[in-house]
């Protein structure tokens, strides 16, 4: 593991699992093309990725195709190019990119949604804000 990595890593399980909102997240590469950090067993397929790539190239297509995200399908109820919030029954997933990395952070059925995104929004701007 890089020392890149491991810095993600450090995101992944003090800042979106350490705050207690969610039971699963990762970070992706800024270009999509691998994912860098991930709680255990939290891993997307290419075809995953590239979908959601797709959806930040063309965010108003998103709520049309939605995301899948290690082999659940989210209905997208947010997609601005920055932020792309996702929906299985009162599941949720927060995907917010930065230019180093797209956090995503799943959230389970007994947290809500806009809870969820602010520490998913936060984390974003403070990587935005350089660290």
């Amino acid at each position: 593991m890089g020392q890149h990595s491991a810095v993600w890593q450090g995101y992944v399980d003090s800042s979106l699992m350490g705050s207690g909102q969610f039971d699963k997240a990762a970070i992706v590469s800024y270009d999509f093309s691998d994912v860098e950090a991930s709680t255990p067993g939290y891993t997307f397929s290419p075809s995953e990725l590239s979908g959601l790539k797709g959806a930040y190239d063309n965010p108003a297509g998103a709520f049309g195709t939605g995301v899948t995200l290690a082999g659940d399908k989210f209905v997208v109820i947010r997609s601005d190019g920055t932020s792309v919030y996702g929906k299985k029954g009162k599941e949720g997933v927060i995907i917010v990119k930065t230019p180093s990395a797209i956090l995503v952070a799943h959230h389970g059925e007994s947290v809500q949604t806009p809870n969820a995104a602010t520490v998913v929004e936060n984390l974003g701007d403070y990587i935005r804000g350089g660290k």
